[in-house]
């Protein structure tokens, strides 16, 4: 291990407790997406602190933050992705507090040498990973172009065990809406038009639609309003749904063929439907196998074996970011092999001595990633060459 990788691992060694105490406090206050004002705050003056240049409020996320660092010398730009968003009820069920406190570990070790070997340090906070209302932040600052003058981004999410980034899935979150009429359910019902049957019509359809998509397509979604009382015919109820294929241009059909489904169950009882993006449209994940490879190397460097299993599909955000520049989302160990994210085992976890571990080695990973990705110009150039021949 060369000296500038021991100065790195040097500052994470000497700030681990209070950063830990950092991640604890975050995970014992858990806030919604773009709700995060005092993990924003705790994350971005940290940086701020130590000589970072704040940007917040971004792309419309009051609660996003951009922290910049640019050295005296020339060099490439290191993205940190930086989430901190809890989940309805369960907290830090899916070690977010994790997460956010690593990145900004992370990237506060590596100023300690950037200007010694050149390049800039960039940390995205990046609110509503877990989505819901003007959720998927990261979504946005793509679209806002806020990643095109970085070259690479790192993020490293816990888990059950170590592995590298996995396919993930586009996904779309909507809400269906049904409006008829109402009118008294025994006296004069025929003078209504049920909001509810529209409702259980497209739900159905939404059943029988399941046999005829591709075997990974999911659609899957809840009732938010099925009416008021029973002896009113209802006039309105409404519905949130999740649909998920494995590339955009897939989902964008699957969402079309639901929102099919919806108007026509409207017919069938002579209501209306209508269907509303909430949030951000989340793309899939373009893997980079070079800079995983990477990952994997520097991992084991830091005492992590990797495993290779096929761990499924989920959805992130980070997956926009990987249409735009080479991006990892691997996993860290920090419990047991029978962990599963989004409950409240996994809230647990995430605040164990377990959860601490993980932040710190996702912490020295990525500082150390980054030193050579910065310093070994052929190997970055090999890593965005690849993202270039991916995206065509």
């Amino acid at each position: 291990m060369n000296q500038i990788e021991e100065r790195v691992l040097a500052y994470i060694n000497q700030h681990e407790q209070g950063i830990i105490e950092l991640s604890h406090a975050i995970h014992e206050r858990p806030e919604l997406g773009n709700e995060e004002f005092f993990a924003s705050a705790e994350l971005s003056s940290l940086l701020e602190d130590n000589g970072f240049h704040l940007e917040r409020d971004i792309a419309g996320h009051a609660t996003g933050f951009i922290a910049t660092y640019t050295s005296r010398k020339e060099g490439p730009t290191i993205a940190f992705l930086a989430e901190y968003d809890a989940l309805p009820d369960l907290g830090h069920a899916c070690g977010h507090n994790i997460i956010g406190t690593s990145s900004v570990l992370s990237a506060l070790s590596l100023k300690t040498v950037i200007d010694d070997i050149g390049g800039a340090i960039k940390v995205f906070g990046s609110p509503a990973e877990e989505g819901g209302v003007n959720g998927s932040a990261k979504a946005s600052y793509v679209k806002a172009g806020l990643f095109d003058d970085s070259d690479v981004a790192l993020m490293i999410h816990p888990g059950h065990e170590t592995y590298r980034t996995v396919p993930t899935l586009a996904v779309d979150v909507f809400e269906v809406e049904f409006f008829g009429k109402s009118a008294h359910a025994s006296e004069s019902a025929f003078n209504g038009i049920n909001a509810l049957d529209m409702m259980i019509s497209f739900f159905n359809g939404v059943a029988q639609l399941r046999q005829h998509i591709k075997p990974k397509d999911k659609v899957h979604g809840v009732i938010l309003d099925g009416g008021a009382s029973a002896n009113i015919i209802p006039d309105y109820t409404k519905a949130r749904l999740y649909t998920r294929s494995l590339s955009r241009a897939e989902l964008d059909e699957l969402t079309d063929r639901v929102e099919e489904i919806a108007h026509g169950a409207a017919r069938i009882a002579g209501g209306t439907a209508k269907l509303s993006r909430i949030q951000n449209g989340v793309n899939e994940f373009i893997l980079n196998d070079r800079l995983d490879d990477l990952f994997e190397r520097h991992a084991k460097k830091h005492n992590e074996p990797v495993e290779h299993d096929d761990f499924g599909f989920g959805s992130t955000d980070t997956g926009n970011v990987s249409h735009v520049i080479p991006t990892i989302h691997p996993h860290l160990k920090m419990g047991s092999s029978a962990l599963v994210g989004h409950t409240p085992e996994f809230r647990e976890a995430a605040a164990s001595p377990g959860g601490d571990h993980a932040l710190l080695q996702g912490a020295r990973i990525m500082a150390t990633m980054a030193i050579e990705l910065i310093t070994q110009p052929a190997i970055l150039a090999e890593i965005k060459q690849l993202h270039t021949h991916l995206e065509e």
